[in-house]
């Protein structure tokens, strides 16, 4: 392997790492193809120096991996497991040193986090009581759902005329209070009663 393609699969890896570590965990396996057979790794160390790299290079704050290899039908593979995160959110390192993305899990896909998102993973952060008020635009919200069912920041923000980024502060709230859910969608998140 070359060294130009080890950057990009190091990226690659990074951001299943982060979206694992900012959603529920899970396991990437190395030896393994998309069709389920066993093909097993060139070079173990080589493998896991990648796996190691990416965590530290890539990954803000630094993901820690468990490593085990393992043996399937004569071949080794590598597993590693990533657990859900204490400390969310975790960042995609851009190339200029800056922290980036935001990596989430949608199914089976590392999808970029919306902002609203990224505010929830830092709100698991905070042990303080989530204080919600109810005025005239939280009404507004709540009666607009039990007629509709879903609103996004944007619908919120024109139902109410607040800047996106207030509705979407009121909306992280609700969430944090448990009063809505969030959905995240590749069309963009949208909010509902919870």
């Amino acid at each position: 392997m070359s060294l130009k393609e080890k950057f990009p699969r190091q990226k690659k890896i990074a951001r299943a790492m982060i979206a694992f570590a900012n959603t529920y965990g899970g396991v990437l396996i190395f030896g393994i193809d998309d069709d389920g057979s066993v093909v097993g790794v060139d070079s173990e160390k080589e493998e896991i120096d990648l796996v190691f790299t990416a965590a530290k290079q890539y990954c803000y704050p630094q993901i820690e991996p468990k490593i085990e290899i393992l043996e399937f039908e004569g071949k080794d593979v590598i597993v590693v497991t990533i657990e859900q995160s204490k400390t969310k959110p975790h960042y995609l390192v851009s190339s200029n040193g800056d922290a980036g993305k935001v990596f989430i899990r949608l199914g089976s896909q590392n999808v970029i986090a919306s902002d609203e998102m990224v505010k929830l993973l830092e709100s698991e952060q905070n042990d303080q009581p989530v204080r919600i008020s109810i005025g005239e635009n939280e009404r507004r919200l709540l009666n607009y759902l039990n007629n509709f069912g879903k609103i996004t920041v944007k619908e919120f923000s024109n139902l109410v005329k607040i800047s996106e980024s207030e509705a979407a502060d009121i909306l992280v709230n609700f969430v944090r209070a448990g009063v809505l859910e969030i959905h995240i969608t590749e069309d963009g998140d949208y909010f509902t009663l919870a």
